[in-house]
C-alpha cells in the first residue's frame, strides 16, 4: 500500500495559516495566497492537497471556497477539502467545482443520518474527519467537545461505507512533537479503512514510523513544512514504500 504524504493549507481571512492545538488565538501566518502556496506545493510534485477553511469550520459555512476551486481548476494535483461543509449543496459546490474529496466532520456528529447518506451517495469521494481532544470527538472547529468516542464514531460510518478517515488528535497538532501513532493506529485497527494521520508531524522519522504501520494510509504535514524542518521533496521520497 502506497503511504500519501497531503502537505496542508490551513487558510483563515484569505491567508495560509497554523493554529496551535486548535486555538484560533494561537494563530501564525505563513502566506498570504492559498494558491501561490498551493501551486508550489504541486509543483514540488505533491499528489495531493489537504485544504482546510478555518473560517468555514467556526461560522459552519463555506467562506474561503474561491481558493480552493481556484486550486482544483488549475493545477494537476487532486485537492481534499474540509470546514464549513454542512449540506450536501456545500458538498456538490466542490466535487462540480472539480474538488476531489470533500471531507465531513461536524455534521457527521449532529446529523450523523445525513452524513451517512452522503456517504453511501457519493462514495469514496467523502471522507470522514474525526478531530479528537483526549479520546473524545470535537467539533465546529474544535471549539466544542462532544460526549462521543472517536473511535465508535469511526466505527459506525466504517460500518455505513466510508473508505477514509482522516484523524487528528489535537493534543499534537500544530506543536512538532510527534504524532500520536497508537491513537492512529487504534483507529485504523478498529475501522479497518484508510487513516490518514493529522497532527504532530515534526521529522521525517515520524513519517517513516506512521507509514511503518498496517492501516496508516497517508499523513498531512503542516507546520512542519511552513518551518523548514525538511521539505516536501524529502517528505515524498519518505512517503514511497
Amino acid at each position: 500500500m502506497s503511504f500519501t504524504i497531503y502537505p496542508a493549507i490551513d487558510m483563515r481571512g484569505g491567508n495560509c495559516v497554523r493554529l496551535l492545538q486548535g486555538d484560533y488565538n494561537q494563530e501564525t501566518i505563513y502566506g498570504d495566497s492559498p494558491f501561490d502556496m498551493a501551486q508550489s506545493f504541486a509543483a514540488a510534485g505533491a499528489e495531493w492537497i489537504h485544504m482546510v477553511d478555518l473560517d468555514g469550520a467556526k461560522d459552519g459555512k463555506r467562506v474561503n471556497d474561491r481558493f480552493v476551486i481556484e486550486a482544483a481548476g488549475k493545477l494537476k494535483a487532486n485537492i481534499q477539502i474540509g470546514g464549513g461543509i454542512r449540506s450536501e449543496e456545500d458538498i456538490l459546490h466542490y466535487l462540480e467545482n472539480g474538488v476531489d474529496r470533500v471531507i465531513i466532520g461536524s455534521i457527521a456528529v449532529s446529523n450523523p443520518a445525513f452524513a451517512i447518506e452522503m456517504i453511501r451517495k457519493y462514495g469514496a469521494r467523502i471522507a470522514v474527519g474525526i478531530d479528537a481532544k483526549n479520546g473524545y470527538v470535537a467539533t465546529h472547529g474544535w471549539l466544542e467537545t462532544s460526549a462521543l468516542k472517536a473511535v465508535d464514531l469511526g466505527k459506525r460510518f466504517a460500518d455505513a461505507g466510508a473508505e477514509t478517515f482522516i484523524f487528528t488528535d489535537i493534543a499534537t497538532d500544530g506543536t512538532l512533537k510527534g504524532p500520536n501513532i497508537a491513537a492512529v493506529c487504534e483507529m485504523a485497527e478498529v475501522t479497518g479503512k484508510n487513516v490518514i494521520a493529522s497532527g504532530g508531524v515534526s521529522s521525517l522519522a515520524d513519517l517513516k514510523a506512521l507509514a511503518a504501520e498496517k492501516g496508516i494510509s497517508g499523513a498531512i504535514v503542516g507546520k512542519a513544512l511552513y518551518e523548514s524542518r525538511f521539505t516536501l521533496k524529502e517528505a515524498l521520497e519518505e512517503g514511497k514504500r
